[in-house]
């Protein structure tokens, strides 16, 4: 099957300089979602993927397609062709034209419109097909709107068969209150589109040619015209505009909450969740509202997080709590954790079982073997750490000279005591302890206690008193005391 996805349109309603297919929804631009059930559909067999028409913003399209491609080697089976000037829906097919496959049947897509589901897809395609010895047909998506303003009508004939789509400008006021829309989204017999696209006229309101009028034209001929609508209405809904792009966010946040908690998932609220990319749990996970997700992020089960927490590319392990505003970030966190509040993990940051992570601290490429603790106020940067390691508050590791990066290691059972500034390289041996207040320049023995301080001693001093401000008073002097003095 040829999939088009037609993707040309400038979106002015969205006034913003990127094209309108490249706004986001869940984190990933609106094309991205049509091309992801797109390739679906096809399968990892056909050599040529979907064809998207460009237009308005081509080389922007174009640049993320390239980017796409490298993580998903399945784009670049994805073509394009270029609609430099946008006449209509008919006009931007018919661009596609030269690279379709006539043999087989051509379902058309949109750009911006992005949560059909494959399911509903394959039931129209299905349609399309000859069914018992006849010839194939053009199958039409419609819903039924309660307000169907904005959208082409279904004209059908007195037994109920499709006669025609007509414009909303172009509506009568009888043929406006039709509730049955036309989505935009067809599959149409290639052989027959080639000529029915070279005999679009623009004669309508908008002077554009139009791809529905080939629906009066695959009635004058007898091709059989077949209906189907989608499960839910937010699969043809388009985007038009920012209020548009956000109120689909939340319907597909929703949907996307329903089966988390389908899954098992608990949710302190369903409508205060964000997924922008994939979100993998175990059973018994509970998340508090207000959290975000983006990338690839997987909660094992029995994992608890607190409110308002961020987590993009990260591995959690089981019955692991992380608590309120904590940012992880490229990491991976072992069962049993205890992470934040207002913790920060950055990439590389590799935990083992059983390490807590406090309010305030922050891991960068580090790996932290069992047992460990951070819990207050410190910086463990490009760190080896090993078991059963306790860092106190107010720790640094000092990882940055101003040109490169060096390493830490801290061995298993060391003691790090508070407002430590581990400059690195450097090394603590296993079991070492390091007082409050040391500034590690150089290793630190193994069992023994390390300690960096100046003598401390007590002086007889005075303290300063701040002086006390002299006001200035200013005198003046009257024009009637001034005259008296002539």
């Amino acid at each position: 099957m040829n999939i088009v996805i037609l993707a040309a349109g400038q979106g002015k309603r969205m006034k913003s300089a990127l094209p309108k297919v490249l706004q986001t929804l869940a984190g990933k631009p609106l094309l991205q979602h049509v091309l992801s059930t797109a390739l679906s559909l096809q399968g990892k067999q056909v050599k040529t993927g979907p064809i998207v028409v460009v237009g308005h913003g081509a080389a922007d399209v174009k640049e993320f397609l390239a980017l796409a491609s490298k993580e998903d080697p399945s784009y670049n089976k994805v073509l394009t062709a270029l609609q430099a000037e946008q006449k209509g829906t008919g006009h931007a097919l018919l661009q596609a034209l030269p690279k379709l496959d006539v043999q087989a049947p051509t379902l058309v897509l949109y750009g911006d419109v992005p949560l059909t589901s494959k399911k509903t897809l394959a039931k129209l395609a299905k349609l399309a097909d000859g069914v018992h010895g006849q010839d194939s047909a053009l199958a039409l998506l419609t819903q039924n709107f309660a307000n169907p303003t904005g959208y082409g009508r279904i004209v059908r004939d007195a037994d109920g068969s499709v006669r025609e789509i007509v414009e909303e400008k172009d509506a009568t006021p009888a043929q406006k209150r039709i509730p049955e829309i036309n989505t935009g989204i067809m599959v149409l017999p290639t052989n027959a589109l080639k000529k029915w696209l070279k005999a679009l006229r623009a004669n309508n309101a908008q002077g554009e040619y139009y791809l529905t009028d080939v629906i009066a034209m695959a009635v004058k001929e007898g091709v059989p015209i077949r209906t189907t609508q989608a499960d839910d209405e937010f699969e043809v809904i388009g985007v038009n505009s920012r209020e548009q792009l956000a109120s689909l966010e939340r319907v597909h946040q929703l949907q996307i909450a329903k089966q988390l908690m389908d899954d098992g998932v608990s949710l302190a609220d369903p409508i205060r969740i964000d997924v922008r990319g994939t979100l993998e749990c175990g059973t018994d996970v509970f998340i508090d509202v207000g959290c975000v997700f983006e990338g690839c992020v997987s909660l094992d089960s029995g994992t608890k997080l607190g409110p308002y927490c961020f987590i993009r590319n990260s591995v959690i392990g089981q019955n692991v709590t992380i608590h309120a505003f904590s940012h992880v970030d490229g990491a991976k966190v072992g069962k049993q954790s205890l992470i934040g509040p207002y913790a920060r993990l950055r990439p590389g940051a590799d935990l083992a079982n059983d390490v807590h992570i406090g309010n305030f601290v922050e891991v960068k490429n580090s790996k932290i073997a069992a047992n460990s603790k951070a819990n207050h106020l410190s910086y463990v940067g490009d760190s080896i750490v090993g078991s059963r390691v306790n860092i106190g508050a107010g720790t640094i590791t000092c990882n940055y000279d101003g040109v490169n990066k060096h390493q830490t290691i801290i061995e298993d059972d060391v003691f790090i005591g508070s407002d430590t500034q581990l400059v690195a390289p450097v090394r603590v041996g296993r079991g070492a302890t390091l007082g409050a207040g040391t500034t590690l320049t150089k290793d630190a023995p193994a069992n023994q206690l390390t300690v960096s301080r100046t003598k401390q001693i007590s002086l007889q001093w005075q303290r300063p008193v701040k002086a006390e401000k002299k006001v200035a008073i200013k005198k003046t002097v009257t024009k009637k005391s001034a005259k008296g003095k002539q």
